[in-house]
Formats: C-alpha cells, sequence, structure tokens
C-alpha cells in the first residue's frame, strides 16, 4: 500500500489512518476514498492491530466531499451516484466499516461535515477536540441525506436531533454534539495524545475476541428482537469458556497483572 492522500502507520497495536489533504481540509476524494477503504482492510487483516484510530491532518478531520469536484452537475452525480458495491446491511459504499472486526475510533481533531461526518458515524467511538466544529451541510448544498446517516443518525441522537441536523444543515460546535450523545469532547491540547489513550487502554486491557465478538452483537442488535439478540449472547458466552483469552482474563485478574490477551 502506497498511498497518496493519507498517511497509515502501526504502533503499540494500533493502526493510525490520519487523511492527509491539510490543504483542502481533507476534502473527499475517490482516491482517497479508495486509500482509506484500502488502509482499513489491512488493518482489519494485520494480527498486530487491535484498535483502529482515524483522524486529520492539520486543521480538520474532512470538510465533506471535494467542493472543486462538485462544481458542476456531472462532476457531482458522479460522486453520489456510484453505485453500492453490494445490496447489504454491511457492504455499502461505506456501512463497510460496521463490519470492521476490530474497535474504529473517530479522532475528530477539527471541522467534520458532509461525507466526513458519515465516516464518523460508522465508527464505534467519536472524541472531538474542544471548539471543533461540525455540520451535515447536505440541505445547503441542494443534496439529501447521503450514504445511510438517515438511518445512522436518529439511532445516535434521537429523531428530533437528527430532522434538526440533517434538515438545517447548520453548524454545531463539539459541546453541542456532545449534549446530542454524539460525541465524546476532549481538550484541544494534547487532543491527540489524549485519544491514542483511550486506543491503548482497549488495546492492552480488553481481549481481541471479546472486542470482536461484542462488535458483531452491536452491529447485528438493531436487527434483532431481544430475543434474538439473548440467543446470541448464550451462544457466545459458551464458547468463550474454551477460549484462550478467557483463561488469561480470569488469570490476570487472580494475579492482579495486566493481561496478556492472543486474541483465541
Amino acid at each position: 500500500m502506497n498511498p497518496t492522500q493519507l498517511l497509515y502507520s502501526v504502533e503499540d497495536r494500533i493502526a493510525t489512518i490520519t487523511l492527509n489533504r491539510p490543504d483542502r481540509m481533507n476534502a473527499w476524494t475517490p482516491t482517497l476514498e479508495a486509500e482509506f477503504r484500502a488502509a482499513i482492510e489491512a488493518a482489519s487483516a494485520d494480527d498486530g492491530v487491535r484498535v483502529i484510530l482515524i483522524t486529520g491532518a492539520g486543521r480538520g478531520f474532512c470538510a465533506g466531499a471535494d467542493m472543486q469536484r462538485l462544481s458542476g452537475s456531472a462532476a457531482g452525480a458522479a460522486v453520489s451516484q456510484r453505485p453500492p458495491d453490494g445490496t447489504g446491511n454491511f457492504d455499502q459504499r461505506y456501512s463497510y466499516l460496521l463490519a470492521c472486526p476490530k474497535p474504529l475510533i473517530a479522532a475528530i481533531n477539527g471541522a467534520v461535515a458532509g461525507v466526513g461526518l458519515c465516516i464518523t458515524l460508522y465508527c464505534d467511538l467519536r472524541y472531538m477536540a474542544e471548539g471543533a466544529k461540525l455540520a451535515t451541510s447536505f440541505a445547503r448544498r441542494g443534496l439529501i441525506a447521503e450514504h445511510g446517516i438517515a438511518w445512522m443518525l436518529p439511532r445516535l441522537v434521537g429523531a428530533m436531533n437528527a430532522a434538526d441536523l440533517l434538515l438545517s444543515g447548520r453548524t454545531v460546535e463539539a459541546r453541542e454534539a456532545e449534549r446530542m450523545g454524539l460525541v465524546r469532547v476532549l481538550s484541544a491540547d494534547g487532543f491527540l495524545a489524549a485519544v491514542r489513550a483511550v486506543a491503548a487502554d482497549l488495546a492492552v486491557n480488553a481481549s481481541p475476541r471479546s472486542m470482536r465478538v461484542i462488535k458483531a452483537q452491536l452491529r447485528s442488535a438493531p436487527f434483532q428482537q431481544l430475543g434474538e439478540a439473548t440467543v446470541m449472547a448464550n451462544a457466545e458466552m459458551a464458547q468463550c469458556r474454551d477460549t484462550e483469552d478467557f483463561r488469561e482474563g480470569v488469570a490476570s485478574f487472580v494475579e492482579k497483572r495486566a493481561p496478556q490477551f492472543t486474541g483465541r
């Protein structure tokens, strides 16, 4: 993988994907999209990675689709109407992120809008720097709620907050987004280090196998009845008892030491 519009690194079992078009506020392009997906796939397949952290270079996280590409109707159609990769819940243009087996953490270091915001909604955890701003933007560009955001937002912030954000396209500061339950706000000073500390805690202290199964449970839950979710949990719990990570989790607790999970 030789990306030109993002940076990719692995350290301390954390894969960091940095959108790297700071001169354009990391505005989304087809090249960036392809490189981003390749990076997610690489991190998902790497046994040395336990957590994936996504952030932006410079002052912003992602300002949405590159407006230079949207200046004409033909360009807009090329960006907006690309056919999905499949017809299932987890193989749409960005919903594939929900199927990622490892925790996805969005470190929203600055402004985020449009498709950039959509991407963060498919992450498991969203941290936002104090003072940063977000907007859906679609209604103010003559567009509609794209990429499944009309399904995701109500489940994250409730129907009224979702309608407010989507219909108005207004700009919201980090603290208001936090009150909605959309993000958790951290100080802008040392922001990325603070988010990396969260990622490191997961990478060291949580079983990779447990996180993988819990993600599958969370991913399935919106489509299940309570009984189905409970049956799934019971089956997975029974399987836990024969795993290395379960034995290590109990041993490390009894022996009062840090766990050495293998993911098996």
